[in-house]
C-alpha cells in the first residue's frame, strides 16, 4: 500500500486540524505525519494569542491535545523552519508539505506619530501578556490614559487587559512576570475606538458582556453613538448577535455614573488621524464618522482630540513570509487556490499546500480552521500524481538530520513534562497554571 509521509509546519490548531481530519479520511494509502513547530510548545495563538482570562476558549486545548496524543502524529517542537530544515530537506524526507504557520504580526495602522514612543501593536501586547518566550519580559505601563485602536475580540482583549485589576487575573496562568508588570500599573481610562457604528462591531457577544462583570471598572458609553440608521435598525432587528450586543451597550447607557477607580470607554464612529505627541504619545485626534448609508461610514469633518500617553492599535493581524515560498505582500498571506500553493504564474506547486490563516488571511474563528483545513486536505488526497519522491523517507531520517545539526528539539513526551511543570507550579496556589516563558527553561524541563 502506498506511504504518505507528510510533513505540517505549524502546530497551532491550523496544523493540527488537518493532520486530524487527514488522519480519519478514507484514503487508499497509509499516512506517517511530522508536525514542525519553532517554540517548544505547541497549540499556537491558543497558547500565545488568546488572553489568560478566557479559560472557556482555551477548553479548544483538550480537543487538540487528543488530536496530539492519538498516537499517530510526531510533534518537533522548538524547530524553525528555514534555519534548523529547510524546503530542501522536507523534499528529501517526505512526500508533501503543509505550511500552517498562522498570521503574529500586526498589521499597519498609516497614520501621522504612529512611530512615537509609546505606540505599540496589540499583538505584541498580546504575546507579552500570554508569555510567549521571544517577547521582552518587561512591558511599559506607565501611562494613565490609553487609547486602543479598533473594533474586534483583540481590541477587547488588549482594552480588558489593561483596565482590569492584576489580582483579579491570578486565578488565571498569566505568568509572574506580567502580573508583576500590570500590579504596577497607573492606568485609569482606556478608551477603545472604532470607525463604525455599535450595530457594525466585530466583537462576540460574550466577549463584549464580560467587559461589564469587570470588578471595579465601570463601562461608559456615549449616546451620540446610538442614533441609528435604518441599515443598522435592520441589522438589529435580523441579526440574533448584533442584536444581543445592541441590548448589553444599551444596558451600559442606562447605569448611573459609578464610582470605580478605573474606567472603560467605548467611541463608536471615530476615524483615527493622528497621534500627537513630541517624541512620545500625548494624544489622539480623531474624525467623527456617520454612516454613508452601503454599510461603510464617510468622515462628517469634525475632528476630536483626547489626551493619552499610549496607544495600541489592534486593527488585524499579518501573516509573514517564509524562506522559499511565494508570498503576497498585500494579504499577508502564501498565494493559494483552496490550499494549493501558487509560484508566480498561479500554477500550482507540486508537493506544497497551506491551511490556516497563512492561507486564506487572518479572519474568521478557530472553528473556521477546521473547514478550512478540510478544503487543503482534499487536494493533498487528490494530489497523489504531484507528490515528491523522498530520498530518506523513514521516520528516523528526519531525527537523525536534526541530531546532526545540533538542534535541540522538544517532542510531544516533552510537551506532557512541560504541561505537567506548569500546572504544578500553579497549584499551591490554586491558579491554572503558571507559564514557564523562557525558552531554554522551557526545552530543558522538556527534554527532563
Amino acid at each position: 500500500m502506498t506511504k504518505l509521509r507528510l510533513a505540517i509546519v505549524g502546530a497551532g490548531p491550523a496544523g493540527i486540524y488537518a493532520a486530524d481530519i487527514l488522519l480519519k479520511a478514507e484514503k487508499t494509502f497509509d499516512v506517517s505525519i511530522d508536525l514542525f513547530e519553532q517554540l517548544p510548545a505547541p497549540y499556537g495563538l491558543v497558547r500565545y494569542g488568546v488572553a489568560p482570562d478566557h479559560p472557556r476558549i482555551k477548553g479548544i486545548i483538550t480537543a487538540l491535545r487528543d488530536v496530539l496524543d492519538s498516537g499517530n502524529i510526531r510533534l518537533f517542537g522548538n524547530v524553525l523552519y528555514g534555519r534548523d530544515i529547510t524546503l530542501d530537506d522536507l523534499k528529501q524526507h517526505y512526500n508533501a508539505v503543509i505550511f500552517s504557520t498562522g498570521a503574529i504580526r500586526d498589521a499597519q495602522l498609516d497614520i501621522p506619530g504612529i512611530d512615537l514612543v509609546g505606540s505599540y501593536g496589540a499583538a505584541d501586547f498580546v504575546s507579552w501578556y500570554d508569555g510567549h518566550p521571544d517577547f521582552a519580559r518587561e512591558w511599559p505601563l506607565q501611562a494613565k490614559e490609553v487609547a486602543v485602536i479598533g473594533n474586534g475580540n483583540v481590541a477587547l482583549d488588549v482594552a480588558r487587559i489593561l483596565a482590569k485589576h492584576a489580582d483579579d487575573l491570578l486565578p488565571t496562568e498569566i505568568p509572574d512576570n506580567v502580573y508583576a508588570g500590570l500590579k504596577q500599573s497607573p492606568v485609569t481610562d482606556v478608551h477603545v475606538f472604532g470607525r463604525r457604528g455599535p450595530a457594525q462591531v466585530k466583537f462576540s457577544p460574550l466577549e463584549l458582556r464580560e467587559m461589564g462583570e469587570l470588578p471595579d471598572v465601570d463601562m461608559i458609553v456615549y449616546d451620540e453613538d446610538f442614533d441609528y440608521d435604518e441599515a443598522s435598525k435592520l441589522a438589529i432587528e435580523t441579526n440574533k448577535q448584533v442584536m444581543v450586543i445592541d441590548k448589553v451597550l444599551n444596558q451600559w447607557r442606562t447605569r448611573a455614573a459609578g464610582t470605580a477607580s478605573r474606567r472603560l470607554h467605548l467611541h463608536f464612529y471615530c476615524s483615527p488621524v493622528e497621534i500627537i505627541g513630541d517624541g512620545k504619545v500625548e494624544g489622539f485626534r480623531f474624525e467623527r464618522t456617520t454612516p454613508d448609508g452601503a454599510g461603510g461610514v464617510t468622515g462628517t469633518g469634525e475632528f476630536r482630540e483626547i489626551p493619552i500617553q499610549a496607544l495600541y492599535r489592534a486593527v488585524g493581524y499579518f501573516g509573514s513570509p517564509l524562506p522559499e515560498l511565494p508570498f503576497d505582500d498585500r494579504h499577508g498571506v502564501i498565494p493559494n487556490r483552496e490550499g494549493q500553493v501558487l509560484d508566480d504564474n498561479d500554477q500550482p506547486v507540486a508537493g506544497i499546500y497551506a491551511t490556516g490563516w497563512i492561507k486564506r488571511g487572518p479572519v474568521g474563528l478557530i472553528g473556521h480552521t477546521k473547514s478550512d483545513a478540510m478544503e487543503t486536505i482534499k487536494h493533498v488526497m487528490n494530489g497523489q500524481a504531484d507528490w515528491w519522491s523522498p530520498e530518506h523517507p523513514d521516520e528516523e531520517a528526519v531525527t537523525a538530520l536534526l541530531k546532526s545539526r545540533g538542534v535541540e528539539f522538544t517532542n510531544l513526551g516533552g510537551w506532557h513534562n512541560l504541561d505537567e511543570h506548569e500546572l504544578a507550579l500553579g497549584a499551591p496556589t490554586g491558579r491554572t497554571r503558571i507559564k514557564v516563558v523562557d525558552r531554554d527553561e522551557m526545552v530543558a524541563i522538556s527534554n527532563g
